[in-house]
C-alpha cells in the first residue's frame, strides 16, 4: 500500500507515541530491553535517593539529585518514544487498511442457487460471484471468467489489472473492486485470516519478533551492561582506598553513561522501521527476519520472462524452408495459431496480417485444434481432409519428422541455431510431418536491467536467471542482461535443487515467483517473494508479498535489508564510541579532587565534578531523540563493497561517535555551569 506520509513525525502519531512512552515504563514491558531496564532500575534508585536528600545531604543536595533523576527518567522515556513512534507509523498504515476492510455483501452459490450473504459469513471453499461494480468480499481464486480489477485500495496503484481463471494471475484480494465482466471465485481463507487481516497484524507489529541478529546484539548489549555493573561495583573499594567519597548519583550516572544506552534505546525502532520501509516499497513482510536476511543475501534467482525481459515474446520473422513459398508458410503459421490465445500466438497472426502481404486466413470448417501440452511441446490443428499442421519446439518437431521417416532440413536446423544464438526463440512449423519453416520470436531485455545487476554485483549478490528457454537462447540473454549464471529449460525441481545446492554451501538464497509450481522453491529459499497477483499457494509459501507485482522488486528488497543491517551497525558503532568521551567527562570528575594529577584527564575543561556528571547524563539522554530520524529513515546505502562501507562507517560514525560527545558535553557544561 503506497504511503501518503512524507514526514517522519505527524501530530497524531507523536501524541500517541508520547502516551505509549509512559505506558512502556511498565517493568513487564521494559524487561525485554535489558539495557533500558537497568536504566529504569537506576532511575528508581535515584528517586529514592532524591527523597532521602530532602532530610539528609550526605548523598548530595536535593536539586542536584532531582536533576539526575529527571534526566534518567527522560532517557528511558526517549528510548520508549523511539520505539513507540516507529510502532505508531505502522498503526497509521493499519488504520487505513481497516477502512478498506468492510462488511461487504457477497453473492454465494448454495446448492446451485445464488444467495446474498455478508462477507463475514463466508468460509473457505465457498463460491461467490462478482460483476462490474462489485467489491470482492474476501480472498479467493478465480475458477471461472476473466475481469479487470481495481487494486488501488491495497496497492495504491490506480492502473487496473486483469485477473483470470486457470493461470498464475488467478488470485483476488478482499477489498478490491471489479471493473468489468463477471467472475466466479472460490474462497481460500477463513474469516480473520485474509490477506488484509494479515497485513493489518503485520504493520501493527503484533506479530513482530526479534530477528536473530537483533537477538545476538541484545545479548551483546546485555553483556556490556553486566560488565559495567561489575566496573561500577568494584570502583567503590578503589574510591574508599583513595579517600574519595562518591555519591550514589555519581555511581548511577557513570553506569548509565558507560552502558550503550543509545543503541539500546533505538534498537527496536530500527527493526520496526526496516519493516516499515519495506511496506512503503509496497512489500508486505511476514517477519522482520525476512527483511534482515535480504540484507545478507548471496544468491538471487529471477525468472527471465517479465523480470529480465519485457515478458511477451512476439513473432518478428517468418523463415520458410527451401522450396516453400512465403504465402504457404504464412498460412500454416496462422492456421496453427488461430486457437492459440497466448501473446506469442496472437503475435504470429498479427505478423501475417500486418506484414507486406497482409494475409488473412480462416480455419476450415470442422477443423480440430490441438492444444499445447508440456509433453508434446507443440500445438496446431487437423483439418477434415487429413492435413496435420504442427507448431512447436525444435526438438519436438524434429523428433516428429524423423519418427515419420522424413529428414529434417539442414538449412532449417542452421536457422534455428542462429535464432537461438541471437537470443530469440525458434518455433518450427510442419505440415504432415514435412518441415515448412521457422517462426522467430524475440523477447526484449528491459532497459537498465544490466545496470541493476551490476549494482547487485557490487553488493556481493550473485544473480541467476531461470528460464524455460534452450541453453543457447538462455546464454545469449544471460550475457546481454549481465547475470552471473542461468538455469535453462528449468523445471520446478531444478529451481529447488539449485537453491538447496547453494544453501548447502552456506549461502543465503532469494527467489521470486507467482505460480503454484513456484511454491516449493519459495518455501525453500531464505527469502521468498510472492507476487500479489499470483496464486494463494505462492503467497502462503513466500515470506514476502510484492503488492506491485514487480519481479525486479527483489533488488529493492535487498537494498532495504542491507540498509537495515547497516543502520543497526552504524548506530551501534556510534553508541559504543560515545563511551570514550563520557569516560573522559565523568571519571576525572570523580577523582580529581582527591587525586589532583587526574585533572590532566579533564581535557574538555569541564567546570566542576557536578557539572561534568550532569552534562554527561544530559548528553546521554538527548542524543537518543536526536538520532530517532536516522533510525527511522535508515543510513543511506551505497553498493561500494563491504570493506569500503566498513571504512566509511568507522570514519563517520566511529570517529563521529567520539568527537560529537566531546563537543556536546562541553556545550552543555557551559550552560550547566551557570546554575551549578
Amino acid at each position: 500500500m503506497k504511503s501518503t506520509q512524507n514526514t517522519l513525525f505527524q501530530g497524531d502519531q507523536v501524541k500517541d507515541a508520547l502516551k505509549q512512552a509512559f505506558v512502556k515504563l511498565s517493568p513487564r514491558i521494559l524487561v525485554r530491553n535489558p539495557v533500558m531496564f537497568t536504566v529504569e532500575i537506576g532511575t528508581a534508585v535515584m528517586f529514592i535517593v532524591t527523597i532521602f536528600s530532602l532530610t539528609n545531604s550526605a548523598q548530595g543536595g536535593f536539586g542536584y539529585n532531582f536533576t539526575i533523576f529527571l534526566v534518567l527518567l527522560l532517557t528511558v522515556l526517549f528510548a520508549n518514544f523511539a520505539e513507540a513512534i516507529a510502532e505508531a507509523r505502522g498503526k497509521a498504515q493499519a488504520e487505513s487498511l481497516r477502512k478498506t476492510r468492510e462488511e461487504t455483501p457477497a453473492r454465494v452459490l448454495v446448492d446451485g442457487v445464488e444467495k446474498r450473504v455478508m462477507s463475514s459469513a463466508l468460509r473457505k471453499g465457498d463460491v461467490f460471484f462478482c460483476e462490474a461494480g462489485d467489491t470482492i468480499p474476501t480472498d479467493g481464486e478465480i475458477v471461472e471468467g476473466i475481469a479487470t480489477i481495481d487494486e488501488s485500495a491495497i496497492t495504491g496503484e490506480s492502473a487496473p489489472v486483469i485477473r483470470e481463471a486457470g493461470g498464475d494471475k488467478s488470485s483476488v484480494t478482499g477489498g478490491t473492486k471489479v471493473l468489468s465482466d463477471r467472475i466466479k471465485v472460490v474462497v481460500t481463507t477463513q474469516p480473520g485470516e485474509s490477506f488484509l487481516d494479515k497485513m493489518i497484524a503485520l504493520v501493527e507489529g503484533a506479530s513482530r519478533q526479534k530477528t536473530p541478529n537483533e537477538i545476538a546484539l541484545t545479548i551483546l548489549l546485555a553483556g556490556f551492561t553486566l560488565v559495567f555493573v561489575i566496573v561500577c561495583v568494584t570502583l567503590k573499594p578503589f574510591a574508599d582506598y583513595a579517600n574519595t567519597p562518591i555519591t550514589i548519583a555519581a555511581f548511577i550516572s557513570l553506569f548509565v553513561c558507560l552502558i550503550p544506552t543509545t543503541i539500546g534505546g533505538l534498537l527496536s525502532a530500527i527493526g520496526i522501521a526496516g519493516m516499515d520501509r519495506a511496506l512503503r516499497a509496497n512489500v508486505i513482510t511476514k517477519s522482520g527476519k525476512a527483511v534482515e536476511t535480504a540484507g545478507d543475501l548471496d544468491t538471487l534467482l529471477l525468472d527471465k520472462t517479465g523480470t529480465i525481459t519485457i515478458g511477451n515474446r512476439k513473432a518478428t520473422n517468418f523463415w520458410p524452408a527451401n522450396g516453400v513459398s512465403e504465402t504457404e508458410f504464412s498460412k500454416a503459421c496462422v492456421l496453427s495459431s488461430l486457437a492459440d490465445e497466448t501473446p506469442e500466438g496472437k503475435s504470429i497472426v498479427e505478423l501475417a496480417e500486418q506484414g507486406p502481404g497482409k494475409l488473412t486466413f480462416k480455419a476450415p470448417d470442422k477443423a480440430v485444434f490441438i492444444k499445447f501440452t508440456a509433453e508434446t511441446r507443440s500445438s496446431g490443428l487437423d483439418t477434415p481432409d487429413g492435413v496435420r499442421i504442427r507448431k512447436g519446439a525444435f526438438d519436438s518437431i524434429r523428433n516428429m519428422v524423423i519418427k515419420a521417416g522424413s529428414a529434417f532440413p539442414a538449412e532449417t536446423e542452421e536457422r534455428v541455431k542462429t535464432i537461438s544464438s541471437n537470443g530469440g526463440t525458434p518455433l518450427v512449423v510442419s505440415q504432415n510431418e514435412k518441415v515448412l519453416g521457422v517462426i522467430e520470436l524475440q523477447d526484449i531485455i528491459k532497459t537498465g536491467i544490466y545496470e541493476r545487476f551490476e549494482r547487485l554485483r557490487k553488493m556481493g549478490v550473485k544473480t541467476v536467471m531461470v528460464t524455460g528457454d534452450n541453453p543457447l537462447t538462455a546464454k545469449f540473454i544471460a550475457e546481454k542482461a549481465g547475470v552471473d549464471d542461468f538455469i535453462a529449460e528449468a523445471k520446478p525441481e531444478d529451481k529447488m535443487n539449485y537453491i538447496k545446492a547453494e544453501q548447502q554451501g552456506g549461502k543465503l538464497v532469494a527467489m521470486m515467483g507467482d505460480g503454484t509450481n513456484d511454491a516449493p522453491a519459495l518455501a525453500q529459499a531464505d527469502v521468498g517473494v510472492a507476487m500479489n497477483s499470483g496464486t494463494q499457494a505462492a503467497k502462503e509459501a513466500g515470506n514476502m508479498v510484492d503488492l506491485d507485482n514487480d519481479p525486479t522488486k527483489l533488488i529493492e528488497i535487498v537494498e532495504i535489508g542491507k540498509q537495515l543491517l547497516m543502520t543497526r551497525g552504524t548506530l551501534t558503532t556510534f553508541s559504543i564510541a560515545n563511551d570514550v568521551a563520557k569516560y573522559f567527562a565523568i571519571v576525572p570528575a570523580l577523582f580529581m579532587v582527591s587525586i589532583p594529577s587526574l585533572a590532566a584527564l579533564n581535557i574538555m575543561g569541564l567546570h566542576s565534578p557536578q557539572s561534568a556528571i550532569l552534562s554527561a547524563v544530559i548528553f546521554n539522554a538527548i542524543i537518543i531523540p536526536l538520532l530517532i530520524p536516522l533510525a527511522l529513515r535508515g543510513v543511506e546505502y551505497k553498493p561500494i563493497g563491504a570493506s569500503a562501507l566498513l571504512r566509511r562507517n568507522l570514519l563517520i560514525y566511529g570517529l563521529g561517535g567520539v568527537l560529537v560527545p566531546f563537543i556536546g558535553i562541553k556545550l552543555i557544561d557551559l550552560v550547566v555551569a551557570l546554575f551549578v
